[in-house]
């Protein structure tokens, strides 16, 4: 019966909030199952999402590609979280274009050309777009190791879905305000992505407290008009000006 309950850890039909992931923690060497990355990384979240530290700390032995995979997969998991709060206000009649600052408008590259979306939109289409590359069967068949070559797509990954809060930020401030307070999910993502040089820290233009104050201090200052980005793309996805205007997409 113990070791019934114990392999049963989830949450049955009917289960209240306050019951909600209540089973008692383990450690990483006790779990056995073949997602036990990731059911790690949720328990460090759940236990307190504020320390940055404990979540992102690499176990002993941990193979390091491996980790970054389960950190982004959790990334995209719970900004559909954000996602969904965002729906309330962020509507394609009032967000028709992906913004940022007044300088950038990301084109959505979930198109067979790449062009502008709604924010929301462009939202669903990049976490979509994201979900498929992480869980393809042809980059990423095992959660145990992973080849350098499917790890080098992660950064691509990165850019792409920190849109989502660079859009919340500036645009929806009180909403972003509410989810970020509860979650930390962006000061988490940006630890992250400087940690693993995922992206480059003058692109992180969110100001997280004690991270890139300075960063935002400038980009706030600016006053440039607005860029476009398109799809004049170089292989390793920063892409070539075509005018005056410079612009970028990924593909």
């Amino acid at each position: 019966m113990t070791n019934a309950s114990k392999s049963l850890r989830r949450n049955r039909p009917g289960t209240k909030a306050s019951d909600w992931c209540s089973w008692p923690d383990e450690t990483l060497d006790s779990m056995d199952s073949l997602y036990h990355i990731q059911q790690y990384i949720q328990q460090i979240i759940r236990r307190n999402p504020s320390d940055i530290d404990a979540i992102l700390k690499v176990p002993d032995q941990q193979d390091e590609g491996v980790w970054k995979y389960e950190h982004l997969r959790q990334f995209c998991l719970e900004l559909n979280d954000l996602t969904v709060f965002l729906q309330k206000e962020c509507l394609p009649d009032t967000c028709t274009q992906m913004t940022a600052t007044e300088q950038w408008i990301f084109l959505c590259a979930a198109h067979k050309n790449p062009k502008e979306c709604p924010a929301i939109d462009y939202t669903r289409h990049t976490l979509d777009g994201a979900a498929s590359l992480l869980n393809s069967s042809k980059y990423f068949p095992s959660r145990i190791s992973i080849k350098d070559t499917s790890i080098a797509k992660l950064g691509s990954v990165c850019r792409r879905i920190y849109r989502i809060f660079s859009h919340a930020y500036y645009h929806h401030r009180t909403l972003y305000d509410d989810f970020e307070d509860r979650t930390h999910l962006c000061r988490r993502f940006t630890v992250f992505a400087l940690r693993y040089g995922l992206i480059p820290k003058d692109n992180l233009i969110v100001p997280i407290n004690g991270i890139n104050q300075d960063v935002t201090t400038i980009m706030q200052q600016q006053t440039a008009p607005i860029r476009t980005h398109s799809a004049q793309t170089l292989d390793n996805g920063i892409s070539s000006p075509s005018s005056s205007s410079a612009s970028e997409s990924e593909a």
